[in-house]
């Protein structure tokens, strides 16, 4: 990996980032427009096809130039595809892991020196629609998710019914990570929540319900045994949970070129007139990349802490401005279960 790439997790992780972070104050914003039917899946659209990034960082693009294709720092621009950026061109920031905000650049603001070769594909046209398979997805999130004492099965369900997760009261216990030939340091784990899927369905419709019911654990929708693994937002209206679960169930999904009825799904959801129910759109986008990371390599263990925030919670912050802020945990014991 080269100084330009910027990894998935994107989530800043020490004072000098979330001090950068009032850099991006402004950018939030706009994020108000994003209440109506339309708005809100052009904006999943754009995530969803935006893979070089994470995708938080694919919405910081999308709040500051929407019709960008295809964005790099000035130094990848010239080393790889020696280019150089025009004049006036107005930067767009977004987030460096471990390190200050980064500035980028759309290749329509580049211009080509007289050696610069053609460009590929993958820039001219990032958003082209490619019918993916999963590929080890599913078994490395249902790994991943032990680590939160998720346990996975496979029952046979009707062709309607697709999964469901749950808390549990059983004394069973993960050993993670259980490979054998792993040899870093293992933990216990309480088994907390219990995750049917229909064994009647294929891979990649198990994957789609899989990271849909994980998005229910994530967003906080049953609460959360510790608020700095996630938040406890229970008590929330069934309109917002579904479409929040669903939503990252489409981004997860189609940026692996997974094909989901996400669409349809969340039609069913909307209020009057295709208003948006009132989610919390920064968690929807950071469960996101949460969840397409558990399914690409193996995380680290979770730290045990005591109760607090939740991590990113400074960073959230920002939102706050534009009503988008998590609800605070709720009184309601009743846990709600995600289902679809």
């Amino acid at each position: 990996m080269n100084d330009d790439d910027i990894p998935f997790d994107d989530q800043p992780t020490h004072p000098e980032s979330l001090e950068s972070l009032k850099a991006l104050d402004e950018l939030f914003l706009i994020a108000g427009q994003f209440t109506t039917q339309a708005a809100y899946a052009d904006l999943l659209r754009f995530i969803a096809r935006f893979r070089m990034y994470s995708p938080f960082n694919a919405m910081l693009v999308y709040t500051q130039m929407p019709g960008a294709t295809y964005v790099a720092t000035p130094k990848r621009w010239g080393q790889k595809y020696r280019r150089t950026i025009r004049p006036g061109a107005r930067p767009i920031t977004i987030l460096q892991p471990k390190g200050p905000v980064l500035f980028v650049f759309d290749v329509s603001d580049t211009t080509p020196l007289h050696d610069a070769p053609e460009l590929p594909q993958s820039v001219t046209n990032p958003f082209a629609i490619h019918h993916g398979k999963e590929n080890g997805e599913l078994d490395k999130t249902i790994d991943n998710a032990k680590r939160d004492g998720v346990r996975v099965h496979q029952r046979e369900f009707g062709a309607q019914y697709a999964g469901q997760i749950g808390p549990t009261n059983t004394r069973d216990l993960f050993h993670v990570p259980d490979d054998p030939f792993f040899k870093g340091k293992r933990d216990t784990v309480p088994v907390r929540y219990e995750l049917l899927l229909n064994s009647h369905q294929s891979r990649e419709e198990q994957y789609a319900t899989l990271v849909h019911e994980l998005g229910h654990l994530y967003c906080g929708h049953l609460g959360s045994p510790n608020r700095q693994y996630w938040p406890d937002r229970r008590g929330l209206d069934r309109q917002v949970v579904e479409c929040e679960a669903e939503s990252i169930s489409y981004l997860v999904c189609t940026r692996l070129g997974v094909e989901t009825p996400s669409a349809e799904y969340l039609a069913g959801y909307l209020g009057e007139g295709g208003k948006m129910p009132p989610i919390s759109l920064e968690t929807v986008i950071k469960m996101a990349g949460l969840i397409q990371r558990m399914g690409q390599s193996r995380l680290p263990l979770r730290k045990r802490s005591p109760e607090g925030q939740w991590p990113g919670a400074a960073s959230f912050a920002l939102l706050a401005k534009v009503g988008c802020k998590p609800l605070a945990p709720q009184l309601n014991l009743t846990p709600q279960i995600g289902d679809c």
